[in-house]
């Protein structure tokens, strides 16, 4: 970590070096957080350079290195939440969370996770929701601030975000059955 708490010294005196040594540190990880949200290679790229615009351009707002891809996560998840605000039309429903049962009972026999997968395939809204909440670890009164949206309707979107991913693992499940 001695690398970047040098590093961090140096962009936060906007020196070249520092910053792109900050971006080669942390850019693959913030572009997969980014396209874990928009779903798209092209614009999760977009999005982590200007994030890392806004990051070196106000890295005095970052008091400590030790802080430091804790605030520029935060950048890349507020800018991929803005980016699909006002690109993409999401539809959040209400629908009683009882009605949906529990899934995670359905999860314990499931051998072999890949989630990369199931993102790209698991339906915006669902997605923004269930990053927001098991990543972010946002609760449900914050995830209804910031996509002004109710409670409720972040609740029930957290537990149909559950049964898809369910119901995708079971028919994953099925599917390799069948092959056998």
């Amino acid at each position: 970590m001695k690398n970047l708490e040098e590093n961090f010294k140096l962009a936060k005196k906007q020196d070249r070096r520092g910053q792109k040594a900050l971006y080669e540190m942390f850019s693959a990880k913030m572009l997969a957080i980014s396209n874990s949200y928009v779903n798209n290679l092209h614009d999760a790229e977009d999005i982590l350079m200007n994030s890392f615009f806004i990051c070196f351009s106000k890295i005095d707002e970052c008091r400590e290195w030790k802080s430091f891809q804790f605030w520029l996560r935060k950048i890349v998840v507020n800018n991929s939440i803005n980016f699909i605000r006002k690109n993409k039309n999401i539809l959040y429903t209400d629908v009683e969370i009882n009605a949906i049962g529990n899934v995670e009972e359905d999860w314990e026999e499931i051998e072999e996770i890949n989630m990369e997968e199931i993102f790209s395939k698991m339906p915006d809204g669902y997605r923004l929701i269930f990053n927001l909440y098991v990543f972010e670890e946002k609760k449900h009164h914050e995830i209804a601030e910031i996509l002004n949206i109710s409670e409720g309707t972040s609740k029930s979107q957290l537990s149909k975000s559950k049964k898809w991913i369910a119901d995708f693992l079971k028919q994953k499940k099925d599917e390799q059955q069948y092959a056998k």
